[in-house]
C-alpha cells in the first residue's frame, strides 16, 4: 500500500474523528498515528480549525517511531546500549522526510558509508517489516509500542513532570513546512517549548533537510486542501 493509499483510505477517517472530537473533548490532547502523518496533522488541525477548536499546543504527529528505530540502529552499529542512546529525528514521518540527526549522537563515530546505510535504514524501516512479513503485514507492533512511548511520556509531562522532551510533529516557524518534527519539551498544557534544529548538523544533514521540504510541505498541502474541498 502506498503513501497515497493510506491518505485515500484515512483522510476520511481522520477527519471524522476530528470532528467528533471537537464536539466532544476540544480540550484534550490529540495524537495522530495514522498515516500519512505528514498530511492526517494538517487534516485534524484544519478540522479543528473549522469548528473554532484548534489549539496548536495539543495537536501532536506521533513519529516515535522513526526514534525508536535510530537508537535501535545507531546501538547495533556502534555497540552502544541501546537504552542509553538518544538520537533526534527531525522532519516528517514518511521515506526521505525523515533525517535521524547522527551528526549529534553523543560518542559515535561514523564512516561515510554507514551514515548512508543507517539514514536509508532509518527512513524506510517500514519497507524491511513489510518485506520481512512476505506482504502480510507491517510494522504494527513496534507503532503501538513507538505510540505508547509518547503518550506515557506526554501523560508524565501533563501531570507535571519536568524536563520531558520528545521528538513530535508539530506546527511550527522551524522551516518553511507548516509543520515539522523536532524537539519538543513537554508541558502542563502540552507544548512547552518548540526547540528546532540543532546547530551544528552535518554538510549530509542539511542536504537531506533541504531536499525533503517541498515534499513536507506539499504533503501538508495536501492535508490542508482536503479538509477545504468538504
Amino acid at each position: 500500500m502506498t503513501r497515497d493509499d493510506l491518505f485515500n483510505t484515512n483522510a476520511t477517517i481522520v477527519m471524522t474523528l476530528a470532528e467528533a472530537c471537537a464536539r466532544s473533548c476540544p480540550e484534550a490532547c490529540f495524537l495522530v498515528i495514522s498515516n500519512p502523518v505528514n498530511s492526517t496533522v494538517p487534516i485534524f488541525a484544519e478540522t479543528l480549525k473549522k469548528a473554532g477548536v484548534y489549539d496548536s499546543k495539543k495537536l501532536f504527529g506521533v513519529t516515535t517511531l522513526d526514534v525508536v528505530r535510530a537508537r535501535t540502529f545507531v546501538a547495533e552499529n556502534q555497540g552502544f546500549d541501546v537504552l542509553k542512546t538518544d538520537v533526534d529525528v527531525v522532519g516528517g514521518h514518511a521515506g526521505t522526510t525523515i533525517l535521524p540527526l547522527l551528526s549529534k549522537v553523543a560518542g559515535a563515530s561514523f564512516s561515510d558509508e554507514d551514515l548512508k546505510a543507517l539514514t536509508h535504514r532509518i527512513q524506510f524501516g517500514g519497507d524491511e517489516v513489510v518485506k520481512a512479513k512476505d506482504g502480510a503485514g507491517s510494522a504494527t507492533l513496534s507503532m503501538a509500542y513507538a505510540g505508547a512511548e509518547f503518550t506515557v511520556k506526554l501523560l508524565g509531562a501533563l501531570a507535571g513532570e519536568t524536563g520531558v522532551t520528545e521528538c513530535t510533529f508539530v506546527e511550527n516557524d522551524v522551516t518553511d513546512a507548516p509543520y515539522f518534527s523536532c524537539p519538543v519539551t513537554l508541558g502542563k498544557n502540552g507544548v512547552e517549548t518548540i526547540h528546532g534544529i540543532p546547530e551544528g548538523i552535518s554538510a549530509f544533514e542539511q542536504e537531506g533537510l533541504a531536499a525533503m521540504l517541498p515534499d513536507l510541505i506539499a504533503q501538508a498541502e495536501k492535508g490542508i486542501a482536503f479538509v477545504k474541498s468538504k
